[in-house]
C-alpha cells in the first residue's frame, strides 16, 4: 500500500511543479529515478520515444508506464493496473485542482497587474524547463555517456548513427519542400524503422 502512496505523491508533485506541459516532466522524471530507482535512464529514453510516438501527453504516458512496472514488480498484472492508474491520477491531479481553481477566480482577477504577471514569469520558466528537458534528451540519444565519464570527449564518444539520422530528419522537416509538410509520424515511423534496420542500440 505504501508503494501506491509513493506513487501519487512522486507523480503529483511531478504534475504540480512541471510548468509547460510533456517535456517539461523530464527533469523531474530524472529526479524520481535517480531517488527511487524504479526505471534507469534508459528506460526513460525509451519512454520517451514511446510516448512522442502514441497518442496522448508525454507526461501521462509515462506515469502510465512507471506505475506498470513498478507494480507489475510487486505482484503481478493487478498491482501493475492499479500502479498504473495511482500514478497517472497523481499526474493530472495537480492540473485538474488548479484548473478549477482558477476557472472560479480567472474572471474576477483576469486584469489585476499581479495575476498578469505571474502569467508572463510562468512562460520563460516553461521555456526553460523545455529547453533542459531538449537538451539532455539531445545529448544522451547523440552521444555515448558511458565513454564521455570514462575516457572524456573523444570520437568514440559521438554516436555518427544519431547525428546522421537527426541531420537528416531536419533537413526533412525544415528544408525540402516536398517532405517539410508530411505528418509527424511519418518520420516517427521512419524513423524507428531505420532504427531497426541499422541497429540503433
Amino acid at each position: 500500500m505504501m508503494l501506491f502512496f509513493r506513487l501519487f505523491y512522486e507523480f503529483f508533485k511531478v504534475g504540480l511543479f512541471a510548468v509547460g506541459g510533456g517535456m517539461a516532466t523530464i527533469p523531474f522524471l530524472y529526479d524520481i529515478s535517480a531517488r527511487t530507482g524504479w526505471f534507469t535512464q534508459a528506460d526513460l529514453f525509451n519512454m520517451i520515444a514511446v510516448s512522442e510516438s502514441t497518442p496522448g501527453p508525454i507526461g501521462v504516458n509515462m506515469a502510465t508506464y512507471v506505475g506498470y512496472v513498478t507494480g507489475m514488480d510487486v505482484a503481478g498484472i493487478p498491482t501493475a493496473v492499479l500502479g498504473a492508474a495511482v500514478a497517472s491520477l497523481g499526474l493530472v491531479a495537480p492540473s485538474i485542482i488548479v484548473i478549477l481553481i482558477i476557472a472560479s477566480f480567472l474572471k474576477s482577477f483576469r486584469d489585476n497587474k499581479y495575476v498578469n504577471s505571474a502569467f508572463y514569469g510562468l512562460r520563460p520558466t516553461s521555456a526553460a524547463l523545455i529547453a533542459a528537458a531538449g537538451i539532455t534528451v539531445a545529448v544522451a540519444n547523440l552521444f555515448y555517456e558511458e565513454v564521455i565519464r570514462t575516457a572524456g570527449w573523444c570520437i568514440e564518444a559521438v554516436n555518427i548513427k544519431g547525428i546522421i539520422l537527426a541531420v537528416i530528419l531536419w533537413i526533412l522537416t525544415n528544408k525540402v519542400k516536398k517532405t517539410k509538410g508530411l505528418h509527424p509520424i511519418i518520420f516517427i515511423a521512419a524513423s524507428a524503422v531505420v532504427g531497426i534496420v541499422f541497429s540503433f542500440t
